[in-house]
């Protein structure tokens, strides 16, 4: 072997031993990463979202609200004129609806059933009290509010129905801690929203969005205290964050955890068009709600579900009355079950002379309240007159429609208003109210 050879050979071996150097090298390297990511993944929980610590606290505070109402089919009722177009039910003209004007109903009615109508969320906002949805505790006989295992029966304290908001009070110990109301007015575009609720019955399901907008106008067709039909245009917070069936009356929260609205309601498409939408949920700011709080927690409150009365019958002829003839309308009367008229006792008369007379009350005007107490029937305004004495007054508001009581038919009724009376009762002759 020469010289150039050996040369040769020697660069060989050295460039050999360089690669297998560098290799080594690499392979050390490679290892060593791997072992810092495996140790990274492992402690991953260091990195928490920025919605962890709000959800965490207030997530207890929301919680789950049962509507039950009571059923009744009716079976052989007598029938009455008003079921054939007329506008009063006077069964056979007795003037004083179905039964026999003492509260006893003359049909054969199957025993009451109570059912469950339907589930929705509430946030503890105050100890012992639960704000939620108006539409989730409607036309309710009782209403239940859950948390985890445990039940809790509870009252309608306090509600709106044109907000769309009701406020319940939970009788009897109460754990749950009350969550601390935001300030919406505050509020920017783009700024984080968490809603929880209980959608679909999945209890305690937490979504996050954005605000995506402020005041949306959104009218609602409702009706007022004495079931008149209104509209009203209520400003909202939209978001896109996940709302669905069982979410109304939750909470939105933001990243303080503080209660910034009540999810309400989600746009999905028009049944008029195969389009569908996503991402576009309501709710109600926190700030429309504090006034009713505010009256509730204070036990100044105007709700009806609390005024209703029961029926007790006629009064007896040695009773001070006003001098007036009532009657039911006829709910099936399309201009009360559209909400046209209200819910209320109907003046067919007025005796001359009487002290309803004199106060001004005519016939056709509809009782809707008295004495700050909701008025649905003939019964419940006879319940609250026949406790009064003579020179008691009355304080009564009515709804009056000019003609009301000359029209043949209610197809076409126009605009009434509300109007505040005050009537003195007297002992009277005649068998009037």
């Amino acid at each position: 072997m020469n010289r150039n050879q050996i040369i040769r050979t020697l660069s060989v071996v050295l460039t050999l031993a360089l690669v297998i150097s560098l290799g080594a090298s690499l392979l050390q390297q490679h290892g060593t990463a791997g072992a810092e990511s495996i140790t990274l993944s492992q402690n991953a929980t260091v990195v928490s979202s920025p919605f962890t610590e709000a959800v965490k606290n207030v997530h207890g505070s929301v919680v789950g609200v049962n509507n039950y109402t009571t059923v009744t089919n009716n079976y052989g009722s007598y029938g009455s004129f008003g079921d054939f177009g007329f506008p009063f039910n006077f069964p056979f003209g007795y003037g004083y609806g179905y039964g026999d004007g003492y509260g006893n109903d003359r049909g054969r009615d199957e025993e009451p059933e109570e059912r469950l109508s339907g589930s929705g969320s509430g946030v503890v906002v105050a100890q012992n009290f639960v704000l939620t949805n108006y539409h989730v505790v409607e036309d309710a006989s009782r209403v239940e509010v859950v948390s985890g295992e445990n039940t809790y029966p509870a009252v309608v304290a306090g509600s709106d129905e044109s907000l769309d908001l009701a406020v319940l009070r939970i009788e009897g110990e109460f754990p749950i801690q009350p969550v601390v109301l935001g300030d919406s007015d505050v509020l920017n575009i783009g700024d984080w929203a968490i809603c929880i609720g209980n959608p679909l019955s999945f209890t305690g399901t937490t979504t996050v969005g954005i605000i995506s907008a402020l005041n949306r106008e959104i009218t609602n067709s409702t009706t007022d205290m004495y079931g008149r039909r209104i509209e009203s245009v209520n400003l909202m917070i939209q978001t896109d964050a996940a709302i669905n069936a069982g979410n109304s009356g939750g909470g939105m929260f933001n990243v303080a955890g503080e209660l910034i609205g009540v999810p309400s309601m989600k746009y999905t498409g028009s049944y008029m068009s195969a389009t569908s939408v996503e991402g576009i949920g309501m709710a109600i700011p926190i700030n429309v709600a504090k006034p009713l709080l505010e009256d509730v927690l204070s036990g100044k409150t105007n709700d009806a579900q609390a005024n209703q009365q029961s029926s007790t019958g006629l009064t007896t002829a040695d009773k001070p009355r006003i001098g007036v003839t009532v009657a039911n309308l006829n709910t099936n009367l399309s201009a009360v079950a559209n909400g046209v008229l209200p819910n209320g006792a109907y003046i067919t008369e007025v005796e001359a002379g009487s002290p309803a007379e004199k106060a001004g009350l005519v016939p056709g005007d509809i009782v809707v309240e008295i004495d700050g107490t909701i008025i649905k029937n003939t019964n419940a305004m006879i319940s609250l007159l026949q406790n009064k004495q003579a020179g008691d007054t009355a304080n009564m508001k009515v709804y009056r429609v000019e003609g009301l009581n000359e029209m043949e038919t209610f197809d076409e009724i126009p605009e009434g208003e509300y109007i505040d009376i005050v009537v003195e009762l007297a002992i009277l002759d005649s068998v009037t109210q």
